[in-house]
């Protein structure tokens, strides 16, 4: 029960978020309210991981094969608030084409316009500041596929990457996730994806792109609680160049794993656990 705590304790924000938009035409507090106090939840709030640097610093774990075990599960490792912020860049240094920069400022002013809140994929790089985890799919041929896992139940990501040597199809159709087939350059695992729609945010500021988007991800686990992410963005339609991003994710701290998270129940998650805002707007738990 206390691990189960710990980790509802790391969606707060996210419960908050959800539970503001049930009461949006609350007669007691008003559509710009509403939004003006969503805004100031602070986004990306770190999950448990590990603190115990003999735990961080020991060495590369292994699967049976030689490669390096990813599986984790991390905390972080991506995009969430501000992509910009996060993946290493200064204020104004990512390279938004006008149009591109004007949308973004326009979706900063309209919380409620963002897909996520309403349970659908957030898409790469974005991670939330819940542990997720890399599964590997080992067949009689070896590793055919690995699967990215963000939480479990109906708002779980299932990202699914090509190991088995297959290429891009010639004309994919559009999708949250993409197509994306992988790689090792030694111990590195190299994600390269095409195939994108146009529907996602790369964060909670609205940054846009298009379907011409084409990603890849360098993962190399540098000791055993450290995970990083050498991220290549490539979306001519969205920016005026190739942007070079770079992420680092966390191992959750001893006895987390990913938990259960069912979207669908009317984004109910903190009234399903109890909690309810009183008429004052302000996040309460029921006694």
């Amino acid at each position: 029960m206390k691990r189960m705590l710990g980790i509802s304790g790391t969606v707060l924000g996210v419960t908050l978020l959800l539970l503001a938009g049930l009461q949006a035409q609350s007669p007691a507090q008003p559509q710009a309210q509403q939004e003006e106090r969503v805004r100031q939840i602070q986004s990306g709030r770190p999950g448990p991981i590990t603190t115990d640097e003999n735990i961080i610093n020991l060495p590369v774990p292994r699967l049976h094969d030689g490669r390096p075990d990813l599986t984790g599960p991390w905390v972080g490792g991506g995009s969430d608030a501000d992509i910009e912020r996060e993946g290493g860049l200064k204020p104004g240094e990512l390279p938004l084409l006008p149009w591109a920069r004007e949308l973004r400022a326009k979706r900063e002013k309209a919380t409620y316009d963002e897909p996520y809140i309403y349970c659908l994929p957030m898409s790469v790089p974005r991670v939330n500041p819940y542990p997720w985890k890399f599964s590997m799919s080992y067949t009689s041929k070896g590793l055919t596929s690995i699967y990215l896992l963000h939480e479990t139940g109906d708002a779980g990501a299932h990202r699914v990457v090509y190991m088995d040597g297959r290429k891009h199809p010639a004309d994919p159709f559009p999708s949250w996730w993409g197509h994306s087939i992988g790689s090792w350059d030694r111990d590195t695992l190299v994600i390269d994806t095409i195939g994108y729609n146009d529907k996602f945010w790369f964060d909670a500021r609205g940054t846009p792109h298009t379907e011409q988007l084409h990603t890849i991800e360098r993962w190399t686990r540098i000791n055993n609680g450290t995970l990083n992410l050498d991220f290549t963005l490539d979306d001519p339609g969205a920016f005026s160049r190739t942007v070079q991003l770079k992420f680092t994710a966390r191992l959750a701290a001893p006895g987390i794993d990913l938990m259960e998270y069912i979207c669908t129940e009317n984004n109910q998650l903190g009234i399903a656990g109890g909690y309810r805002l009183n008429s004052e707007g302000k996040l309460e738990q029921q006694k």
